[in-house]
């Protein structure tokens, strides 16, 4: 599961099984953390309760003092590298809003005809149908969609 998202409960689980003696073995570093604050304190909080950490791609094992230096070396550019990402992300996405582009689904009124949507608020409102037949007459193919354009009002 990705290093950024904050509910991981497999990682989670993983820390709490991890016991004195045991090697946590990672892929990479930014698998163990979010950010190298992170990175550096789960570390030192397996340190701690004397565990080894061993990384496959970077080739660190925390249990040597050069091991611990590349490791702090390494999360370093881990973390350098995730930023880089990041802000490339973000400069790629403003590039095409200046292109006029808007990311994202587009609108079911765009899709949609007017007068579909106009009939599925008339059936809803004259309650003589279930939702799932009004979607079926009018097109909707989603009951998310169908309540955002049509109970809620979204345009």
């Amino acid at each position: 599961m990705t290093g950024k998202r904050f509910d991981r409960p497999e990682h989670l689980k993983m820390l709490d099984l991890a016991r004195p003696g045991d090697v946590i073995v990672v892929w990479r570093l930014d698998r163990l953390g979010r950010s190298l604050k992170e990175l550096i304190e789960t570390v030192t909080d397996l340190a701690v309760r004397g565990i080894e950490l061993k990384s496959l791609k970077e080739n660190i094992d925390t249990t040597t003092p050069t091991g611990k230096f590349m490791f702090h070396i390494m999360a370093a550019l881990t973390e350098f590298e995730r930023d880089l990402i990041s802000e490339r992300t973000q400069a790629g996405l403003e590039a095409a809003r200046a292109r006029g582009r808007k990311g994202g689904r587009p609108a079911v009124t765009r899709k949609m005809s007017v007068a579909n949507l106009e009939r599925a608020k008339e059936l809803y409102a004259s309650q003589t149908m279930s939702v799932a037949e009004i979607m079926k007459r009018t097109g909707f193919r989603s009951r998310t969609t169908f309540y955002k354009y049509v109970v809620n009002g979204d345009r």
